[in-house]
């Protein structure tokens, strides 16, 4: 990926997520990146391809930290002494402590694009909740799907109280509840 386009994204995904989608323009973008409009043109067609690509980039980066957690082999995950949920559990806490002050950027999408079920904005959204999901079951294929929503529903949680009571209390708590709720799940 070209320095710019970089830029552009970093810049993209931390104005949207301070101010929200449709409160930033695209010469606000270029202005904060210090690019020409037509560099953002000539990597991105629209906004809305624009804020796809920044909550895109954002689920690679939050599977890529929530993956780590859970690497081990297979074979070595007996050894740990820790449940898996309880790994992703420490995971998204310290995905918040570095991110999350202000609620969940894809929920504040689909609240911005939410009148619209078919807006590509909504499907991404909701594809990335499918997706956690997915990958949550299949880190334990052994968990039933209510444990699976149950695990989502703290995480869920936990950000958006990141909101209200800060990042570090919301990481503290939901470490705390999902260890006693999960923590038998070897």
């Amino acid at each position: 990926m070209s320095s710019k386009k970089e830029d552009l994204l970093r810049t993209s995904e931390a104005l949207f997520y301070q101010n929200g989608f449709h409160a930033i323009g695209l010469k606000k973008i270029v202005g904060e990146s210090n690019i020409a409009m037509m560099t953002l043109y000539n990597h991105f067609a629209s906004k809305d391809e624009l804020i796809m690509e920044v909550l895109n980039r954002r689920e690679r980066q939050y599977m890529e930290q929530l993956n780590f957690a859970i690497a081990a082999d297979p074979s070595e995950r007996k050894k740990i002494s820790e449940s898996i949920y309880v790994r992703l559990a420490r995971a998204h806490a310290d995905w918040m402590n570095g991110r999350a002050a202000r609620g969940c950027l894809f929920l504040r999408a689909k609240e911005e694009y939410g009148e619209d079920a078919s807006h590509p904005i909504v499907q991404l959204v909701d594809g990335h909740k499918e997706r956690l999901k997915a990958f949550i079951q299949s880190a334990d294929s052994e968990r039933t799907t209510s444990e699976v929503l149950q695990l989502c529903l703290l995480l869920e949680g936990a950000t958006a109280l990141a909101e209200s009571e800060g990042p570090e209390i919301a990481a503290r708590e939901l470490i705390a509840i999902t260890e006693r709720l999960f923590a038998d799940l070897q």
